[in-house]
C-alpha cells in the first residue's frame, strides 16, 4: 500500500517487549514519543506487554516515563493488533475474538522499533518486519542478531582486525558437565572478570567476579538470563562511548562526539541500577575530556566498528581507552543497535552536543528508513 502524496509519513512506535528490558524500552519510548513532530508524521504507538501480546496505547509518553525510580510496563488492556502479512497492505489490523476475525485497521510507512534486547534487538523482530517489506529504523537480521550475541559480535570485530578484551565464552551446560574446564579459562583471564548473558542489554545478569570463590555465582546468574555464557577480563581504561549514524546522502557513518562514564558511587561497575535507578552514582560526562587525537581514534574506531557489523541507522559503540596509549589504547567493547534513547541517555547527550538536537536526530533515523528499499538489499 503506497502513501498519498498528501498524507504524512505514519509511524508506529513498538516497545515494551518480552526480554527483561521491558521497562527500559518504555522509557526510552517516552522520550521518543515526546519528541517526533507531529507536523510532520502521524504516530500510532503499539505496546507490547511482557507475555508478547501487541496493543495499541494512547498517544501519551506520560504512562511510561521512568518517575521516582518505579519502572514502567505496557498495559495488557488495549486493543490487540498484528502486522499485515501480505506485502501489498503493510498495514496493522485489530484482532477481534473470534469468530469476528481480522478487521483492517490503518496502513504503517515505516516502524520505529524501539525494544532492546532479546525479542526485539536480537534480528526476531527485524525478521518479521522483513517478512511483511515494511520499513523500519535500526539495523537488518543479521546485523541485530550478530550484534546482540556478545560471543558472535567479539569474533566478527576481532576478524575485522578492531581491538577486544581478553575474553572467553561456554554454554551452561557445558558448565554442568565439565566446570573444570569452565574455570581454567577463565583463570587464564586473571581476575577480576565479568560475567555476562550473551544476549542481553542494560547490564542485566552481569556480575563482576574478584576470585574462583564467586564464579559458580555469576555463572549462574548469567545463565538466568542466556544460557550461552560470556567472561570477559577486566581491562583498564576509561569507559568512553561514541554515536554513529548513517548519512542521509549515503556517505559513510556520521559520529558523535564522545561521552565518558564514570561510577562514582558504591556500584562495582556501570550496572542496571547506576544505569537507570541511581542518578548520584554515575558520572556522565559530555563530551568526553580526551586529547584531540584520542577524540579522532575513538570516533574512527566507533565508525569501522559499525561498518564491519553491517549496521544500519544507529548505534551506540561503547569502548575502553587508556589515553597514554593514544589510538592503541582504545578497546572496543561492544556496539548497541538500539541503545537506550532517553532525552537522558548518553546517545542522544552526544548527539546534542555534536550539534544534533534530539527531535532532529528522530527525524533524521525516520527520514533513513522511509527512504530505504525494501526485500534484499
Amino acid at each position: 500500500m503506497s502513501t498519498p502524496a498528501s498524507a504524512k509519513p505514519r509511524v508506529a512506535v513498538l516497545f515494551g517487549g518480552r526480554s527483561s528490558e521491558h521497562a527500559i524500552s518504555c522509557v526510552t519510548a517516552a522520550g521518543v514519543l515526546a519528541a517526533i513532530d507531529r507536523d510532520r508524521y502521524e504516530v500510532v504507538p503499539v505496546g507490547i506487554t511482557r507475555s508478547g501480546r501487541w496493543v495499541l496505547v494512547p498517544d501519551d509518553p506520560s504512562p511510561f516515563a521512568l518517575v521516582d525510580g518505579e519502572l514502567p510496563e505496557v498495559p495488557a488492556d488495549g486493543t490487540r493488533v498484528a502486522l499485515a502479512q501480505e506485502v501489498s497492505e503493510r498495514a496493522l489490523q485489530a484482532l477481534d475474538e473470534p469468530p469476528a476475525g481480522v478487521a483492517a485497521l490503518q496502513r504503517v510507512d515505516v516502524v520505529l522499533p524501539l525494544l532492546h534486547g532479546p525479542f526485539g534487538e536480537d534480528g526476531t523482530l527485524q525478521g518479521l518486519l522483513e517478512l511483511s517489506d515494511t520499513r523500519y529504523v535500526g539495523s537488518g537480521v543479521l546485523a541485530s542478531a550478530v550484534s546482540m550475541d556478545k560471543q558472535a559480535m567479539k569474533v566478527l570485530l576481532a576478524g575485522a582486525g578492531l581491538r577486544v578484551g581478553p575474553w572467553t565464552s561456554f554454554h551452561a551446560r557445558r558448565w554442568a558437565v565439565d566446570e573444570a574446564a569452565c574455570r581454567a579459562a577463565v583463570d587464564a583471564l586473571g581476575y577480576p572478570v565479568f560475567v555476562k548473558p550473551a544476549r542481553a542489554g542494560s547490564s542485566i545478569g552481569i556480575t563482576r567476579v574478584d576470585g574462583p570463590d564467586g564464579l559458580a555465582t555469576a555463572v549462574a546468574e548469567a545463565a538466568a538470563h542466556d544460557p550461552k555464557v560470556v567472561v570477559e577480563a577486566a581491562v583498564a581504561g576509561r569507559e568512553v562511548e561514541c554515536g554513529v549514524i548513517e548519512d542521509l546522502d549515503g556517505g559513510a557513518p556520521r559520529t558523535s562526539v564522545p561521552g565518558e562514564i564514570e561510577v562514582v558511587g558504591d556500584h562495582a561497575f556501570y550496572d542496571f541500577e547506576a544505569k537507570y535507578l541511581d542518578a548520584d552514582g554515575v558520572r556522565l560526562t559530555c563530551p568526553a575530556d580526551l586529547p584531540a587525537d584520542v577524540e579522532a581514534a575513538v570516533r574512527r574506531t566507533a565508525a569501522r566498528v559499525f561498518e564491519a557489523m553491517g549496521a544500519e541507522g544507529l548505534a551506540r559503540v561503547d569502548l575502553f581507552v587508556d589515553v597514554e596509549r593514544g589510538e592503541d589504547g582504545v578497546v572496543v567493547n561492544e556496539i548497541n543497535t538500539m541503545p537506550g534513547f532517553t532525552p537522558h541517555s548518553m546517545f542522544p547527550r552526544m548527539w546534542a552536543a555534536t550539534g544534533v538536537t534530539y527531535p532532529e536526530l528522530v527525524d533524521h533515523l525516520l527520514q533513513l528508513a522511509l527512504n530505504r528499499p525494501t526485500g534484499l538489499r
